[in-house]
């Protein structure tokens, strides 16, 4: 069976551990707000709105709004029509990512939070909305509750059902679980050592998913009969 690049583990796991380093960056240095996890931002913004700190949710409603907006462009992208002008939307979204990053890595924190907190949380809209599987199975990149739960349910059927395809399903969940665990840990160490400028290394995370989709391309060049194609 054919593996799109953007279906690979490899892909999913670079994303999940960028999508947690990125929570942990913003979270400690941009204001305790979430780049990617909506629901946590959520959460918060109802906590400060019910002390009556207007100022501090309102720092929550920006990524979400912002959020809502690319996931809204990203189905546009699907669109046949879009798609004969952008020929590789998830490509497009990966280096938009890239590109961001790198500038909210020279962006001091005596900026206003919302000029990071916002085009971060735009961008990982356009990644949730373009690509959420991994082989044939469903994951969200930029968040693990969902993730834990499948990571569960394949464990229980797969251990104790004894069901071999449920057993392969646990290894690929537990990577991407892992994967964000790893990631926070990395982006809250890194964000207290470098500052703002932590931003660069979840940019070069990201640069390697561009990287995959060249390798790939060169290796399907080389061995076509394996019919690996990169999205």
């Amino acid at each position: 069976m054919a593996t799109e690049t953007s279906t690979s583990l490899r892909f999913a796991v670079l994303l999940t551990v960028t999508s947690g380093f990125l929570d942990a960056y913003t979270f400690i240095s941009r204001g305790g707000v979430f780049a990617n996890s909506q629901t946590g931002n959520v959460i918060l913004m109802g906590i400060d709105f019910s002390a009556g700190n207007v100022g501090a949710a309102l720092a929550h409603v920006w990524p979400i709004s912002a959020f809502v907006v690319g996931v809204a462009i990203a189905n546009s992208l699907k669109s046949p029509r879009v798609k004969r002008v952008v020929e590789h939307p998830i490509r497009a979204a990966m280096v938009a990512q890239v590109i961001v990053l790198v500038a909210v890595g020279f962006v001091p924190t005596t900026v206003p939070d919302p000029v990071v907190t916002i085009p971060i949380a735009f961008v990982a809209a356009l990644q949730i909305g373009l690509f959420r599987s991994v082989r044939s199975l469903s994951y969200i990149a930029i968040a693990t509750t969902g993730n834990l739960m499948r990571l569960t349910e394949a464990a229980y059927a797969g251990f104790l059902r004894k069901d071999l395809e449920a057993r392969k399903n646990t290894g690929v969940y537990g990577a991407v679980v892992g994967g964000f665990a790893a990631g926070a840990v990395i982006g809250a160490v890194c964000t207290r050592i470098l500052g703002h400028e932590a931003a660069w290394l979840a940019a070069s995370l990201l640069f390697c998913t561009l990287v995959l989709f060249y390798v790939d391309e060169q290796e399907a060049g080389r061995s076509p009969a394996r019919h690996r194609r990169a999205a």
